[in-house]
């Protein structure tokens, strides 16, 4: 159920809160620097809250600065080759968000001119652009009215109105308190506010609540403890998957890569060899599905979580005298520099298995 004696409370204290406490942020304009005639960049807000989704501030900042570096504008990165915008997403996690970014980012330049949409629909008729990204952008960018909820926007709402549905079926009523909430004037102000609001004082475990600029307003530090909101829906636990990652190495010091179909879990990245394992099924643990014969020996197992099932992989390596060519269709391999591996678009699961065979690759690697 959800209680509703509140009434839906002034976006103001909040937003003076947010003009004193706001956090500095690489792609952020400032109250301070909307004052002296700042305006919002539509391409760096929008990639810094595709960045963003399913990931942290301070993992982002990096990443947003080195795309910023090599693509300034949005028709830079239109045209950028797609590898190389993989590699430079490589260890942000969740891949098909640089996909669906590219692709945005070309329709942005070849139907739109280099010119985005200003309003919500206009947004998500872009590719990859869903309804939290569309309204985030529309906010910040274009100061339009749209009701903006990430994790951070769901904890205060959820506890400044007791919330009791569990998530995520509490969603769609947590949307509708926060477009209640979000005032005409200053939209994409009032959606950075929520979102600074939950990530340094509506906090998951002890909210600094006699901070809050919604402290007299909040149903649930009246009623009960907040740490009790937003109720979640018991996790199921997730699945184990099995496969194998073959590492060969010739005297050189070159290591055997591929690259990945399109589609898919981690599509379009680059991986060593690895058996067919999926979110599904698991794939062949033992040397018996090397990509060829090879004295393999083993090299112990690493263990990555991914969003849905939880994968362990045996990491089998192989010295070899002579390159072996690689033809397996859209796999078609390579054999890179072991000093070149850090400009390879390869996910975090593939540098574990790399570094359990090749224990210094990453630390001579020239990036």
């Amino acid at each position: 159920m959800t209680i509703t004696t509140l009434d839906t409370p002034s976006a103001k204290p909040l937003l003076d809160w947010y003009d004193r406490h706001h956090r500095e942020l690489p792609w952020r304009v400032s109250p301070g620097m909307a004052t002296r005639g700042v305006k919002p960049d539509p391409y760096r807000v929008c990639l810094s809250e595709v960045m963003l989704q399913q990931t942290t501030v301070q993992a982002v900042k990096r990443y947003f600065e080195r795309f910023l570096q090599r693509w300034p504008e949005v028709t830079d990165l239109a045209a950028a080759e797609n590898d190389a915008v993989m590699a430079a997403w490589a260890g942000l996690g969740y891949y098909a968000r640089a996909r669906n970014l590219k692709k945005c980012a070309e329709a942005v330049a070849n139907e739109h001119g280099g010119i985005f949409p200003d309003t919500e629909e206009g947004l998500k008729s872009l590719p990859g652009i869903g309804d939290y990204t569309a309204a985030a952008v529309a906010a910040i960018a274009f100061n339009r009215q749209a009701a903006v909820m990430d994790g951070n926007v769901e904890r205060v709402i959820s506890r400044l109105y007791a919330i009791a549905t569990p998530l995520p079926a509490a969603k769609p009523a947590m949307r509708k308190k926060v477009a209640l909430l979000t005032p005409a004037d200053r939209p994409g102000d009032f959606a950075q506010a929520m979102m600074d609001l939950g990530a340094t004082i509506c906090t998951p475990k002890r909210p600094a609540c006699s901070l809050c600029p919604f402290r007299g307003a909040c149903e649930a530090l009246k009623l009960s403890d907040p740490e009790l909101f937003p109720v979640k829906a018991a996790k199921k636990e997730k699945p184990v998957r099995y496969g194998a990652a073959f590492i060969a190495v010739t005297a050189d010091g070159e290591i055997l890569l591929r690259r990945r179909i399109d589609s898919g879990l981690l599509g379009g990245m680059t991986e060593v060899p690895t058996t067919a394992w999926t979110a599904r099924i698991d794939g062949e643990t033992s040397a018996v599905a090397a990509p060829f014969e090879a004295a393999w020996q083993a090299s112990g197992t690493v263990t990555h979580v991914f969003t849905h099932f939880e994968l362990r992989l045996s990491i089998w390596r192989a010295a070899i005298a002579t390159k072996v060519a690689m033809h397996d269709g859209p796999n078609d391999g390579w054999w890179e520099p072991v000093t070149n591996l850090e400009a390879q678009a390869l996910p975090t699961i593939m540098k574990k298995a790399i570094a359990a065979a090749i224990p210094l690759a990453f630390k001579t690697s020239k990036g």
